[in-house]
């Protein structure tokens, strides 16, 4: 079984090829950051138009350098939501396209799912039952995964995702887009107890996060301060979220007594965030995984890899006739 894996749901066009025998073959993306620079943040129609100039071309590719031919796939695995409908379609009409031309299978995937199987695929793999923790520009989230295909949100944002706060800072800091990664570079070179900002719902050990209020205190105490304040800024806010990410995935596992834990999405590759995170499982006897760095970003091996899981374990197929921008993890669409 050879698996196309088409990833689109934002700003990355990415391709993959996984193999039943050989697991991940290759994969490519082509990111998008370059393209918004200039604006600060994704554009949608943008980002939708880069797909379609760039999806083809990558296809091809891909092909080459693997040495296979569009025949020989037997199986495409395609995101078809949550993200941007635009760059959703994208991948949804090339998948749609090639399968209708092969006559081969087609599942679409949840996005949230790929990035929860992700360490999977590593040589060493992954098997659940696991606690996830999922944290990007989108999504923040405590994933309880009981089995393949059975996942339950145990803790989410009422309102920014940590990734979407990191980059909403760097621009009150004044970096570059994107902001989330400059913010965490600039952190090293400051005081993280020099600043007090608040950690959000922390009453009651509820899972659930908020970090609304994390940027606006930000912006409050920006005002009084020069440039050469910002690297404790940065250092102080790094330190609330990443501490309310740790407090809150040890309430998890003190609730659900599962001692095997998983950190992905594009936040996942925090310096600091796995520091602590290593920390913790070293302090509680807990296991913790993450995917390689090129796995934490949006990327269609994991999408792939989603797509073989399903298949291999015979998961309900989601009767998803069209792309979704939003559709919440486990539910089904007709």
């Amino acid at each position: 079984m050879l698996i196309l894996g088409i990833e689109s749901s934002c700003d990355e066009t990415g391709l993959a090829l996984y193999s039943e025998d050989l697991g991940l073959i290759a994969h490519l993306v082509n990111s998008q950051i370059d393209l918004f620079t200039e604006y600060g943040g994704v554009i949608p129609e943008i980002a939708a138009r880069d797909h379609s100039a760039k999806i083809i071309g990558i296809l091809k590719q891909l092909l080459k350098q693997t040495d296979h031919n569009l025949e020989d796939i037997n199986l495409i695995a395609y995101t078809a939501g949550p993200g941007l409908i635009g760059s959703l379609m994208i991948g949804e009409t090339v998948a749609k396209t090639i399968a209708n031309v092969l006559n081969i299978e087609l599942l679409p995937i949840n996005h949230l799912e790929g990035h929860i199987l992700a360490p999977g695929l590593e040589e060493d793999g992954l098997e659940p039952p696991y606690l996830c923790l999922l944290v990007s520009g989108g999504h923040t989230q405590i994933i309880r995964c009981d089995g393949y295909g059975e996942y339950k949100i145990i803790g989410e944002t009422i309102d920014d995702a940590c990734g979407e706060a990191f980059d909403k800072v760097g621009k009150l800091l004044k970096l570059e887009y994107p902001g989330g990664p400059k913010v965490s570079k600039l952190a090293e070179n400051g005081d993280s107890k020099r600043f007090k900002f608040p950690r959000a719902m922390m009453k009651d050990k509820n899972l659930n996060f908020s970090f609304s209020g994390l940027k606006t205190s930000v912006l409050y105490a920006l005002e009084d301060l020069n440039e050469e304040d910002h690297a404790d800024v940065a250092a102080s806010f790094q330190e609330a979220v990443i501490d309310a990410l740790t407090t809150k995935l040890m309430w998890a596992v003190q609730d659900t007594k599962i001692h095997k834990l998983v950190c992905s999405g594009g936040v996942a590759s925090n310096k600091l965030l796995r520091e602590r995170l290593k920390q913790m499982a070293a302090n509680n006897n807990l296991e913790v995984s993450y995917p390689r760095m090129e796995f934490c970003t949006d990327n269609a091996a994991m999408i792939a890899y989603a797509g073989f899981i399903r298949k291999k374990f015979k998961l309900p197929i989601y009767p998803t006739n069209f792309a979704r921008p939003r559709w919440p993890l486990g539910e089904l669409y007709d």
